[in-house]
């Protein structure tokens, strides 16, 4: 799927990274490269980490850019969840990915959607974080892999972390992705997602198909890449992380995760937890 583009830069209302400090959390509007309007969030978190200590009640150096999964937003209490934990790890930037919460445009189920997360990392960079890293579940997870690979001016990543991540595309071989199928391929489900799951799906076809997880990962060192995934998933079997993992052999961790699900909803705080140490450890 694709999306028409016009022509503008990221745009957004910033303060300075001491000011943002000490007023806290913002709220704002992020325009893409290709001209979306991305609802976006930023916490100024509760810990830095230097030299792997943290010390509370400082602002980090390092901001974790959150790209949640397909049918979420930055409200959903599942991705707030997620944000809540990883605040004690660093600042966090949460976002809505086109078509999905408040922002504009329609949803490319993972083509487009890598300009949303650039115009994140890129303002995390503009105020004042000199590291980014980048975590995304199960679309968003795609999506981190894809950015990465870019290794895009201004919107560049210290650490990249895949949850629960398909490596290559149109997998229909669980239920689960045969229903999602049906749900951005056929009008009706189009117009469910639009009513019922607040999703706005674009109607047309990806043309050209954008490159691969699994193509993609490989280009992504030497940015230090974690790879995390459910060994109950129902979504994408095991094969999938296999397949990416090996494909990034040098630079890349993998966690096959006993009896955990899929994306957000199965990630437990303690996992999360985790994952926010890989990351402080790691970026940079």
């Amino acid at each position: 799927m694709s999306s028409g583009t016009s022509g503008g830069t990221a745009r957004s209302t910033v303060r300075p990274h001491s000011e943002t400090a000490r007023r806290g959390p913002v709220r704002t509007f992020l325009r893409t490269l290709d001209g979306v309007t991305i609802d976006a969030a930023y916490d100024p978190g509760s810990v830095v980490y230097d030299t792997g200590r943290p010390s509370p009640g400082h602002l980090s150096d390092l901001a974790i850019v959150v790209a949640h999964g397909f049918t979420g937003d930055l409200e959903r209490p599942h991705v707030r969840r997620v944000a809540g934990v990883l605040r004690q790890y660093g600042a966090v930037v949460t976002f809505s990915f086109r078509g999905h919460g408040a922002s504009g445009g329609r949803s490319t189920v993972g083509d487009r959607e890598v300009h949303d997360l650039a115009a994140a990392v890129r303002w995390a960079r503009e105020l004042g974080h000199t590291r980014v890293a980048t975590v995304g579940f199960s679309m968003g997870g795609s999506v981190v892999l894809r950015h990465a690979a870019a290794h895009e001016e201004g919107a560049d990543t210290d650490a990249v972390v895949s949850v629960s991540a398909p490596a290559r595309w149109y997998y229909r071989g669980t239920a689960p992705m045969r229903r999602l199928h049906w749900l951005v391929t056929r009008p009706e489900g189009r117009l469910l997602g639009r009513y019922g799951l607040r999703t706005r799906i674009h109607h047309r076809d990806w043309d050209p198909v954008p490159a691969s997880p699994v193509e993609s990962v490989p280009l992504i060192a030497p940015t230090p890449l974690l790879i995390v995934h459910g060994d109950q998933d129902g979504y994408f079997p095991v094969d999938h992380p296999r397949m990416l993992a090996e494909a990034a052999p040098d630079h890349a961790e993998l966690w096959l995760e006993p009896g955990m699900g899929h994306a957000e909803h199965a990630s437990g705080d303690a996992l999360l937890a985790r994952i926010g140490e890989w990351v402080a450890v790691r970026a940079g």
